[in-house]
């Protein structure tokens, strides 16, 4: 049971240096937050889109959100189908769907392209986008986030990948038990996955147990903890069913615009030898190993995420 009252959708939307919108696409409405460059019209400033991974937020590219603003990008940060203060209906968490709705905010927000950044979950809809609406991205750069072919295989032949990252996978595949996790003691189930993946040093400091607190609050939002089990349920599913047969299919086309693959040098839940496989896949891709940082990599080590981040959307 949960001590504190039932978070409502708005208290995601955090005060800062930023602009909270609703923005409609693809047929529900997104919760996105933007920082734009000084003195310039957004339309005509380069549009990048950062996408958090499972059990986040928005909240999750606050620094990158800044700093890419300040280097002259329109920069906007979205709560995924389901999360925070975004539409949560009851189905659209396959990937074509997922990809649907990156590709419909694009267009949405008035650009003909994007740049795309991803953390876990959300760098497989960078990839998947990239794949199935190639004309709308630019380039992706993805923060722990294997290609999609790479993880399957990965989990399946290499026994570290498979301990590493199938136990928490499988147990919240039953129906409402995995919700029942989520959201009970306040959400402490958020703070377990987030403090088991993160760095060491990072763990340890005011500003994690700040961020674990906002996860644990946003996570318990009505409807945040189903629809984020959705997108994981979805990729078990689909394993058994023609959908997923064409998903997989569709994703072996290589992705050939720039890509960037970052990994916290301590992450021990996606590792360096799964990020690295099916090189055929993004033959033009450049891969980089953030030191002191685990899972995490964007919020622990924002410094040098960003700074790579700078360097690959210039070369993009």
């Amino acid at each position: 049971m949960s001590s504190n009252p039932i978070p409502d959708p708005s208290s995601v939307r955090y005060d800062g240096p930023w602009t909270h919108r609703d923005v409609h696409a693809n047929g529900i409405r997104f919760h996105v937050v933007e920082a734009a460059p000084a003195g310039v019209p957004a339309a005509e400033a380069p549009l990048v889109v950062l996408l958090h991974g499972f059990g986040d937020f928005w909240w999750s590219w606050r620094h990158q959100l800044r700093d890419l603003a300040d280097l002259g990008y329109r920069t906007i940060s979205v709560d995924l189908r389901g999360y925070g203060d975004t539409d949560k209906p009851p189905r659209g968490y396959d990937g074509w769907t997922l990809a649907g709705d990156v590709a419909g905010l694009i267009r949405a927000l008035g650009h003909t392209e994007a740049a795309l950044v991803g953390h876990a979950e959300g760098g497989l809809v960078c990839w998947t986008t990239a794949v199935l609406h190639p004309r709308l991205v630019r380039s992706i750069a993805l923060v722990s986030s294997p290609h999609p072919v790479a993880l399957k295989a990965a989990v399946l032949r290499d026994g570290r990948q498979r301990a590493a990252w199938l136990p928490n996978f499988l147990r919240y595949q039953p129906p409402r038990y995995g919700e029942h996790l989520l959201t009970t003691l306040d959400g402490f189930e958020i703070e377990r996955l987030l403090r088991g993946r993160a760095g060491v040093r990072w763990a340890r400091t005011a500003e994690f147990v700040d961020t674990a607190t906002r996860l644990r609050s946003a996570i318990r939002i009505p409807g945040v903890a189903h629809c984020a089990l959705e997108y994981q349920r979805w990729a078990f599913r689909s394993q058994w069913r023609p959908d997923g047969h064409r998903f997989m299919t569709a994703m072996r086309d290589p992705v050939r615009i720039p890509v960037l693959i970052l990994r916290g040098e301590d992450d021990a839940y996606i590792l360096d030898s799964t990020v690295r496989r099916n090189h055929e896949l993004s033959p033009n891709r450049r891969m980089v190993a953030i030191a002191d940082a685990g899972h995490y990599a964007h919020q622990e080590n924002p410094e040098a995420v960003t700074a790579e981040l700078a360097k690959s959307l210039t070369c993009g």
